[in-house]
């Protein structure tokens, strides 16, 4: 018995979701155990060895005429994003940096609408607005500190994230999403690397917890979390999967109340419920007006 649309879409948007979770994290494992002063290092580390890792087990190369299709997907979702992504990451608190980053629905969009002549459904704009205002009576405060180059990183990446995500569903390279991944996060490595080299000092000798963060950063903040969230550009609309990105900063903000006693309570409840309403909202809009796409077989996970 064939399964229902609607269950598979809710699925998958389930498994994309546990991609911008997991990239929440990404603040506070920074600030708290990565080594200061190092934002390239940290994400050379976490891009390059997960695509190396990818690569060897799939063995699939890219057709001639993608080739610089993937440069453009690995310089803009790995390369510029995670560098810019670090850098915001070490110099503003964790839920300020990534509410930065959560104008990714409007820039996609903005996209679609000027590229494709594609207007964004009124309930869907007004969602991820209202996700967004959500998101900033969340978080900011009068005694928020806006540091000019970290909020001018997270904005930066969050365009750059938002455009690869439209091209990387507009052009629909024809590889498996593990190949596709890996493909990617090679080639944002490695464009990380001189930058790592020149800009960084050396790493000192790491700890036992300053390890593990690495190896978390690259295995589940890599490996896992990209893979899931090109399974979703895959597979659904691009705003939908845009908008699970406001979970990063909510994320963010739960595991500081967890982990770091920070406290949630009056206005910035209401706007944490705010933005899981628009979330909510946005995938319920994209359900009821996606259109059905062919996917290829060789685009699905094996």
């Amino acid at each position: 018995m064939p399964a229902n649309p609607s269950t598979n879409y809710w699925r998958d948007v389930l498994l994309s979701a546990l991609a911008p979770v997991i990239w929440g994290s990404t603040y506070i494992v920074a600030s708290e155990l990565l080594p200061p002063d190092r934002p390239f290092t940290a994400a050379l580390i976490r891009a390059l060895p997960a695509g190396l890792l990818l690569l060897a087990y799939t063995r699939r190369m890219p057709a001639r005429r993608d080739w610089w299709r993937l440069l453009v997907l690995g310089a803009l979702n790995i390369g510029i994003f995670q560098a810019l992504l670090f850098v915001a990451a070490y110099r503003l608190p964790g839920g300020l940096a990534a509410v930065l980053g959560s104008v990714q629905p409007l820039v996609v969009m903005a996209l679609a609408w000027v590229a494709d002549r594609r207007s964004p459904a009124q309930a869907t704009l007004w969602s991820a607005v209202t996700g967004i205002a959500g998101m900033a009576v969340l978080l900011l405060s009068p005694q928020t500190v806006f540091e000019p180059v970290g909020v001018a990183a997270a904005l930066l990446g969050a365009v750059c994230m938002a455009t690869g995500m439209w091209l990387t569903q507009r052009w629909r390279l024809d590889l498996p999403v593990l190949a596709l991944t890996g493909w990617q996060l090679v080639i944002g490595g490695l464009m990380l690397a001189p930058v790592a080299w020149l800009a960084d000092p050396p790493l000192p000798p790491l700890s036992s917890s300053q390890w593990l963060a690495y190896a978390y950063l690259s295995l589940a903040g890599a490996v896992l979390a990209y893979v899931l969230f090109f399974r979703g550009l895959v597979r659904l609309p691009a705003v939908a999967v845009a908008s699970l990105g406001l979970l990063s900063p909510l994320t963010a903000v739960v595991l500081g109340w967890a982990l770091l006693s920070q406290s949630i309570k009056g206005m910035p409840l209401a706007g944490l419920v705010v933005v899981l309403a628009s979330v909510f909202a946005v995938q319920w809009t994209s359900a009821r007006t996606r259109h059905h796409v062919f996917i290829s077989p060789k685009q699905l996970l094996p």
